[in-house]
């Protein structure tokens, strides 16, 4: 089989099980097999694949046609300039949270030395992203999950910030030191992507997601606003005064995750779109601290 054919021959197969970016999938698959850019497969369209590479390709199609994520069968997902390693111990890193990075990195420009918090690592997407274009921020990580702090730190150190960033294990606030507290110790900006589903909507999700990404990255409790809660009420002691909340959530939540902060006593500064023009980050202040 040709590099060509197998293009042809790949999409028809995806396009069968209803994943309409079939093409440009199959392409990413046959350059990492070749090693090599995936423009320039056409251009070599009439070479044959290896028998290797001919086996590999197939397994990896059929994987993909039973809505394995791609990121998954390749190892890695693009988030900003990076090539995250991710597994199904970790959510998928998606676009909008990059959107998420990118005001997160804005709002500490200004700042001689930030302290970061990044609630919730899971890949590190987001305290990766912070450490590299805010060299002099001091990045701290946290997770539930021990898989995921794994992952996190391998990809810190493919891109050589592991040095940058300090990671805690355990839930929320807790996995922190107490000298965190103090508001002069406390956290410039707290960013976090949450669990937002709503338990009830997990088996509505399409197979990628409801099957592979971890329910602890997914799920947010019966509303999907448990988190949020949690962090309207714990994160005022752990941040400076007037210190930045910026916070990722679900298709419609804007007004319930806006308000719920709000009764709690923080100043609703924004909430900003992502790249398909839906309201996707809270950007709070907190609270002024007794």
């Amino acid at each position: 089989m040709t590099v060509g054919e197998a293009i042809v021959a790949g999409e028809a197969q995806l396009g069968s099980a209803g994943i309409e970016s079939g093409r440009l999938e199959v392409e990413m698959m046959l350059a990492q097999l070749r090693d090599e850019p995936r423009l320039q497969l056409w251009m070599r369209r009439d070479e044959p694949l290896t028998p290797g590479q001919g086996e590999k390709l197939r397994d990896w199609l059929d994987r993909r046609a039973g809505r394995e994520p791609l990121q998954h069968i390749l190892g890695w997902a693009p988030f900003l300039e990076f090539e995250l390693y991710v597994t199904r111990d970790v959510l998928v890193p998606r676009p909008e949270t990059e959107v998420l990075a990118q005001l997160a990195v804005a709002r500490l420009r200004d700042h001689s030395v930030p302290r970061v918090l990044d609630w919730g690592t899971g890949s590190g997407c987001l305290a990766l992203a912070v450490a590299k274009a805010v060299p002099v921020a001091e990045v701290h990580a946290l997770d539930l999950s021990p898989d995921a702090l794994r992952i996190a730190r391998a990809n810190a150190t493919a891109y050589r910030l592991a040095d940058r960033i300090r990671f805690h294990r355990g839930d929320g606030f807790a996995a922190l030191s107490s000298d965190f507290r103090t508001p002069n110790s406390g956290f410039d900006l707290i960013v976090t992507n949450p669990p937002y589903i709503p338990a009830a909507e997990v088996e509505t999700l399409q197979p990628e997601v409801r099957d592979h990404d971890p329910r602890l990255a997914l799920v947010g409790g019966d509303d999907g606003l448990e988190c949020y809660r949690r962090l309207a009420a714990e994160a005022p002691g752990w941040l400076k005064p007037r210190g930045w909340l910026l916070a990722e959530f679900g298709d419609g939540q804007a007004p319930a995750v806006a308000g719920l902060f709000r009764r709690a006593g923080w100043e609703v500064d924004a909430v900003e779109k992502d790249l398909s023009d839906r309201d996707r980050v809270l950007i709070v202040r907190s609270p002024v601290r007794d």
